[in-house]
């Protein structure tokens, strides 16, 4: 097949998603489960990380690190690391804002279903995420337009 009959590449495919790294410990069970009430009070962070494997694909990362309190007391310490292989078909001077907005966007939801599954799975209430702003992150860790594009 000639260059011509082709079909046109997506500009984003995400290849594989799998979990890097997954912990949760419940430092106070069983006796937080009898003692505890009320709504737990929740700190979630999350960071992305992008590197270069090889031609057009990357590997993008999303960590996550929650944790739930509860009367002063530790409920919960969830994190994950969740990974992802893309391939990017754009201009070089998009790579950087897809790898950092767009597939942690396509990704965030498989991720956010592991953690409200491994919640469940330990005993606690499953944690449905609230979406992340993804732009956002991205405008706070660049906001002077900085190429940080992952080298080759």
């Amino acid at each position: 097949m000639n260059k011509e009959n082709q079909l046109p590449q997506p500009p984003v495919m995400v290849h594989h998603q799998y979990i890097r790294d997954l912990s949760l410990e419940i430092p106070h069970a069983p006796e937080i489960f009898k003692d505890s009430h009320g709504e737990p009070k929740i700190n979630i962070s999350v960071d992305i990380n992008a590197k270069h494997l090889e031609a057009n694909l990357f590997n993008v990362e999303l960590s996550f690190h929650i944790e739930g309190d509860v009367e002063n007391k530790k409920l919960f310490i969830l994190e994950m690391i969740y990974g992802g292989v893309a391939a990017l078909n754009v201009p070089q001077e998009h790579v950087e804002p897809v790898l950092m907005i767009e597939v942690p966007h396509l990704m965030f939801p498989y991720a956010r279903q592991s953690i409200s599954n491994v919640m469940a799975s330990g005993g606690l209430p499953p944690l449905m995420l609230n979406p992340i702003d993804f732009v956002g992150m991205y405008q706070a860790r660049h906001p002077q337009g900085n190429d940080n594009t992952p080298k080759q």
